[in-house]
């Protein structure tokens, strides 16, 4: 089954009042001074920080009743029992940073282009893009860490899983529908939507996973979130999860003579490492009796995008997919 409805909706909204919160930052940022942005801005970043912190405590007291509706009170007798409060989780971002401070980032993006030598405007552009992500970002992790503070405070409650949309990024989308501990931080990025729903014995929610989400996603979904060369590669049979993490690692490196995009993930532990060495043993240049414990590969691991650019037809794709660690 999906997400229930209630995890999904709350969710949604929480996106929604982050995007009314960066809205409503952006509109403070249009009064700045373009002769004077650093004072200027000491004047209404209070005005900011506000907005953000108002922002956050919606955040913060959607979660109550949510929790309430998707479980019943956790206590019948005392419904406000493990009861959070939710003036106690604003004026910090989701690293536990006082608000005052990082919102000085900003103007330092700004006025370091402008020293650059970049025309006002486009430096102008470039504060507000760190400011959008600031506040954003600030929201839902605030209305996240309330979920899981209330979550916690109730026993019942085991873990979560986490919640994903199909229109999320590729490292979220390999993490849907993961179960972690009540007590486990909550992994995301800078403007990550992603929610979380609670687990208990007698609620157990089976959200979408990886391959259910993508394969939901419409061809032009699937190129933008993953590129062109990564939705081909899906579409061959690659493994999601070996596709998105090699990206971690990926890098320019002399192969042949030439340029080749490569990748350093999975050189180290992980499914091409453990195929190089079965694959040398069978060749006899590994005894059997060895252990794979300090092996390395002297094999280049290429991306999707270098086997797509190497491979003379779709056989030979599939074939240096395999090879490389992206196909099982």
């Amino acid at each position: 089954m999906s997400p229930t409805p209630e995890a999904v909706a709350h969710m949604e909204a929480r996106q929604r009042l982050a995007l009314a919160t960066a809205l409503a930052t952006h509109r403070v940022w249009r009064r700045l001074d373009q002769d004077n942005l650093y004072r200027s801005w000491l004047g209404l970043a209070g005005d900011v920080l506000v907005i953000i912190m108002s922002g956050q405590l919606t955040a913060a007291q959607m979660t109550g009743p949510w929790l309430n509706s998707l479980l019943g009170p956790e206590n019948e007798d005392r419904p406000d029992a493990g009861r959070i409060i939710p003036e106690a989780f604003t004026g910090v971002d989701g690293a536990g940073r006082p608000l005052g401070g990082v919102l000085m980032a900003p103007i330092w993006t700004a006025l370091r282009m402008v020293t650059a030598g970049r025309p006002i405007l486009e430096a102008l552009v470039a504060g507000r893009a760190t400011l959008d992500a600031i506040a954003r970002t600030a929201v839902a992790d605030i209305g996240r860490a309330a979920d899981s503070t209330a979550m916690t405070a109730r026993p019942s409650v085991t873990g979560y899983i986490r919640v994903v949309e199909g229109g999320a990024c590729d490292r979220c989308i390999v993490l849907a529908g993961n179960e972690y501990g009540h007590s486990t931080g909550f992994l995301r990025h800078p403007r990550c939507n992603c929610g979380m729903e609670p687990v208990t014995r007698e609620h157990r929610p089976r959200p979408a996973s990886p391959s259910e989400l993508v394969a939901q996603m419409s061809e032009e979904q699937r190129r933008k979130t993953f590129g062109e060369a990564g939705a081909k590669a899906i579409a061959d049979g690659a493994d999601l999860g070996q596709l998105v993490n090699a990206r971690r690692g990926m890098q320019s490196a002399s192969v042949l003579g030439g340029r080749a995009i490569t990748t350093t993930e999975g050189t180290v532990r992980g499914e091409f490492r453990r195929r190089e060495f079965r694959r040398l043993q069978a060749a006899g240049a590994i005894p059997r009796s060895r252990s794979i414990r300090g092996f390395r590969p002297t094999t280049t691991r290429l991306m999707p995008e270098e086997i797509y650019h190497l491979a003379d037809d779709r056989a030979h794709a599939v074939q240096l997919l395999r090879q490389h660690g992206y196909i099982a």
